[in-house]
C-alpha cells in the first residue's frame, strides 16, 4: 500500500515571528519545492499538492515553481496527487457568476500543473453553501429540489473542466466531503470519475447515514484515492462531529485492520494520503504497522 501526506503542513507554513517585520517579503520568498522537499525529507515520496496554496503564495504554482518541483519530483522519485482548490470556491452555487469563477480557478489549477504528472486530483464538487443547505431544517421535498440544483451544478461544473482541461476522467476524483453521499455517487457515476474516500468525513457524518463499509463497498469500483484519518462513528442517526475528524489513527472509531483487510482483498493500491501533520501522520503509521505488519 501506498501511504502520502498532504503538503499544506500548517506548522511548516506558519511564519516565525521575523518574519512579521516584512510579511511580504515572508510570502514572496515562499519556496513550494523547499516544502514539499522538507516533507520528503520525513520519509513520504507520496505527497498531495495543495491548490489552496495559492491564497497565501500566489507564485506557488508559477511557471518556475512547477519547473523546480517537476524537478524535485524526478530527483527524489517523488509522485504527486493534487487537491483541487476549495477555499472560497463555490464549484455548485446557484449563483452563475460565481460558479463559473469558481470553474475557472479549477481549470487554472490543472493547466498549471499538468507537466508534473499529477496521478489524480481530487475535487470537492461541492461547497459551503451546499453544505449549508445540506443541514438546514427544510421539508424533505424542498430540500431534495435544492440540493438537486447543487448537484447539476456541480455536474456542470465537472463536464468543464474535463472539457478545458483534457483530463481523463478517472484522474479525477469527486471527494466525500459535506453532500449527501448518493448524490456525489451520481455525479461520479455520470461523468464517470473517480472517487476520493475521506474515512474520516464519512465517520464523521458528513456524507449522511451511511456507515464506512457500506460506503467503501459502493465506492471501491471507482475508487481513485482514500484521505485517511480518523473521528469518533456519529451513528446514523446522530449530527455531524464538527472538529472530531482528522485526528490520528487510534484516536477515533475507525476499524483501521478492517480498512486495509478490505483494500488488501480488493487489490487496490491507489495513493492513501494522511490529512495530518507529519507527527500524526507517523503516529498513525505506528499503529498500521501494529496492526497489519505486513503492511
Amino acid at each position: 500500500m501506498r501511504f502520502g501526506i498532504m503538503a499544506m503542513q500548517t506548522g511548516m507554513l506558519i511564519p516565525p515571528p521575523a518574519a512579521l517585520k516584512d510579511p511580504m517579503a515572508f510570502i514572496m520568498g515562499f519556496a513550494h519545492a523547499g516544502l514539499v522537499r522538507q516533507i520528503s525529507s520525513q520519509g513520504f515520496n507520496l505527497i498531495e499538492l495543495g491548490g489552496d496554496m495559492v491564497l497565501f503564495f500566489p507564485q506557488a504554482f508559477s511557471p518556475a515553481n512547477v519547473q523546480k518541483l517537476a524537478e524535485l519530483k524526478k530527483e527524489q522519485g517523488l509522485t504527486y496527487t493534487m487537491h483541487l482548490p476549495l477555499w472560497s470556491v463555490e464549484p455548485s452555487t446557484l449563483l452563475q457568476p460565481v460558479r463559473l469563477g469558481s470553474q475557472r480557478a479549477l481549470v487554472e489549477a490543472v493547466q498549471a500543473t499538468q507537466a508534473l504528472g499529477i496521478e489524480d486530483y481530487v475535487l470537492h464538487a461541492t461547497g459551503a453553501l451546499a453544505a449549508e443547505f445540506t443541514q438546514m431544517r427544510l421539508p424533505d421535498a424542498g430540500k431534495a429540489l435544492i440540493l438537486r440544483q447543487f448537484q447539476a451544478n456541480a455536474r456542470a461544473t465537472i463536464h468543464a473542466l474535463l472539457s478545458e482541461t483534457g483530463l481523463p476522467s478517472r484522474k479525477l476524483a469527486v471527494e466525500t466531503i459535506e453532500f449527501p453521499f448518493e448524490l456525489m455517487m451520481e455525479l461520479a457515476t455520470e461523468a464517470d470519475t473517480s472517487i476520493c474516500l475521506d474515512v474520516g468525513h464519512v465517520l464523521a457524518g458528513f456524507s449522511g447515514p451511511i456507515q464506512l463499509f457500506d460506503a467503501l463497498e459502493a465506492v471501491l469500483p471507482r475508487l481513485g484515492e482514500i484521505h485517511l484519518h480518523d473521528s469518533p462513528w456519529q451513528g446514523l442517526d446522530r449530527k455531524i462531529a464538527y472538529g472530531k475528524d482528522h485526528q490520528a489513527l487510534g484516536k477515533g472509531d475507525l476499524d483501521v485492520g478492517r480498512l486495509l483487510d478490505t483494500l488488501a482483498e480488493a487489490k487496490w493500491n491507489g495513493p492513501i494520503i494522511f490529512e495530518l501533520s507529519g507527527e500524526e501522520a507517523r503516529q498513525s503509521l505506528e499503529v498500521i504497522h501494529r496492526l497489519r505488519p505486513s503492511v
